[in-house]
């Protein structure tokens, strides 16, 4: 089965500038096949360098350097975040079959690889409201306004001391003439009358 699985891994690896050392075999977890999808990882100077998953209780690994140097360097396992007690030394282009066996001791803290992130939460509720920040600068200047409707009449207001006395008017036209003669006549007939009338009396005052 673990040759079968060699001779399956594609060609198109070993073309690389660097081929990976390739791992196959079996893996379990306290006696138990590890179930379908269980994590099987690899680590190197203790940071994870592959990783894959077991399907019916096999695994398939390449371990690929990448830009760094792993020539000579122990690679250790994991299964299902448990540690297994096979290591293996990584070789240029090795391949190699290697059953994995992990235990997990009772009470034991080991932790799998983190998984991936999990989906955003709901929305939480509005915080309070933040300080008011510092006034901004002042803006230019807006545009005139139209002019507003006429206001309402006010009220009468007090009448005003008499003003001063005008100049006089020009002087009016002559009048015209009186009678002459008839205007003399009438004076002494005023006069006779008034002669007459005091005669009278005194005679009537003798008598």
């Amino acid at each position: 089965m673990a040759l079968a699985l060699l001779l399956a891994i594609p060609t198109a690896v070993f073309a690389q500038r660097v081929p990976p050392h390739v791992f196959v075999g079996t893996a379990s977890v306290n006696g138990v096949a590890a179930a379908d999808g269980a994590a099987v990882t690899a680590w190197v100077d203790g940071a994870q360098v592959a990783d894959a998953h077991a399907s019916g209780g096999d695994y398939t690994l390449l371990v690929d350097q990448g830009d760094s140097s792993f020539a000579g360097k122990t690679v250790s396992f994991k299964v299902s975040g448990v540690d297994a007690a096979e290591t293996a030394d990584w070789t240029q282009g090795g391949a190699e079959v290697l059953n994995l066996v992990a235990s997990a001791a009772a009470g034991s803290t080991s932790s799998g690889a983190t998984g991936d992130t999990g989906v955003a939460g709901p929305k939480g509720a509005k915080g309070d409201t933040g300080a008011a920040g510092p006034a901004g600068s002042v803006g230019a200047a807006g545009a005139a306004g139209s002019d507003g409707a006429a206001g309402a009449a006010g009220a009468t207001g007090p009448a005003g001391s008499a003003g001063s006395a005008g100049a006089a008017g020009a002087a009016g036209a002559d009048g015209a003439d009186g009678g002459g003669g008839l205007g003399v006549i009438a004076l002494i007939v005023a006069i006779v009358a008034l002669l007459a009338a005091g005669g009278s009396y005194m005679m009537g005052r003798r008598a």
